[in-house]
């Protein structure tokens, strides 16, 4: 039984659009389909320990493409993913391991820091080997096709943004737990069996610790669909070993192509990894994005962005316009941020959204 507090968490359910534009993850969260983690363990791997890392991607990029096949198989009733054994190597430990390597030299997101973190040393997100947790609740204030969502928030983050809600968490101002795989696995586990819908790896940001996540769901062993919840600024790399794993992109569309990334949130070249992993969620599992409107800022940013998402990923897509910026931490230094967003401005992004011809969205 799936306990549903909030009523429009029942009625997206019957929510065509909804349905159409995030099918699988319905069939997988109702267990009418397995989460792609799941077939990625089954799905056997060659490599060895000694492996170069260009091996490994070799053999990456050939098993992507039969992951998709095989998963349409399973999705069409053509095979049957409990049939199947476990193999002694697998697509998910493949991931792991290829992760494992870029932690030696790490470029998980977009800056390439290629710092050292097995060694201790931290980048910019002060992210080291040992994934950090600040809290692992079930969120009942996700968008309702998520409700309840069984949400774990990681410490650090990979931007700077002066206005962000999340900041004692993005920022380490608290102090983070440190969890082995194998304990987080079980607090997955036991969302998904308390009702969560989903496993929704959140922050700060999920990206510095792909490799602990990876790890950690190797060891999971109910079906629970993964939703990557992200800022988008990560790498191409990132991009690649998210395919197969992530069910869900819930993807931050934060700015134009202008220079208000670098300017508010300390992240140059935000538009084109931005852009390059939308286009990739879509094309490698279903996409929500979150366009959070900030005040002067409808024709720098959201106008861009919500032309950007007609034209390359199409008018269905569910995007989520976000009336609830408030001004937190740093806004002070960004003089037009350092206020509430007013009504007119709403107004005006929900008439955007219309014209540029979005049949999806919700707010």
């Amino acid at each position: 039984m799936w306990r549903i507090l909030r009523p429009d968490a029942a009625a997206v359910l019957k929510d065509k659009k909804a349905q159409t534009s995030l099918a699988r993850y319905f069939a997988a969260f109702q267990d009418e389909r397995p989460a792609k983690f799941m077939i990625a363990k089954k799905l056997p791997a060659q490599f060895g320990e000694n492996d170069s890392i260009e091996q490994l991607w070799q053999e990456h990029e050939s098993l992507t493409e039969h992951f998709r096949e095989v998963e349409g198989k399973i999705d069409a009733g053509e095979e049957d993913l409990k049939q199947k054994p476990f193999p002694r190597k697998s697509y998910l430990e493949l991931k792991a391991e290829i992760a494992r390597k870029i932690l030696q030299k790490c470029y998980f997101c977009a800056r390439r820091c290629k710092v050292n973190r097995v060694e201790g040393k931290m980048g910019y997100c002060k992210c080291g080997s040992e994934i950090e947790v600040s809290s692992i609740f079930e969120h009942m204030g996700e968008e309702p096709e998520l409700v309840p969502s069984g949400t774990i928030f990681t410490m650090g983050c990979t931007m700077r943004c002066k206005h962000c809600q999340n900041w004692t968490i993005s920022q380490w101002i608290e102090k983070g737990q440190v969890y082995t795989p194998k304990e987080l696995a079980r607090e997955v586990e036991n969302l998904r069996r308390n009702g969560c819908r989903n496993a929704n790896l959140v922050g700060g940001e999920p990206t510095p610790w792909l490799p602990q996540w990876l790890e950690t769901f190797k060891h999971v062993n109910v079906n629970v669909p993964v939703v990557w919840n992200s800022n988008s600024y990560y790498s191409p790399e990132t991009a690649q070993l998210l395919a197969g794993f992530a069910d869900v992109y819930l993807l931050d569309f934060k700015y134009g192509p202008a220079d208000c990334a670098e300017r508010i949130s300390d992240a140059p070249e935000y538009w084109p990894a931005c852009t390059r992993n939308h286009l990739l969620a879509k094309k490698y599992g279903e996409l929500i994005i979150r366009v959070l409107v900030l005040p002067n800022h409808l024709e720098c940013c959201l106008k861009p962005i919500m032309k950007w998402i007609v034209e390359n990923l199409g008018v269905e897509t569910r995007v989520n316009v976000m009336s609830q910026y408030r001004p937190e931490w740093r806004t002070r230094e960004i003089p037009e941020l350092n206020r509430r967003l007013d009504n007119h401005e709403m107004a005006m992004a929900l008439q955007l959204a219309k014209e540029t011809g979005l049949t999806n969205f919700i707010t």
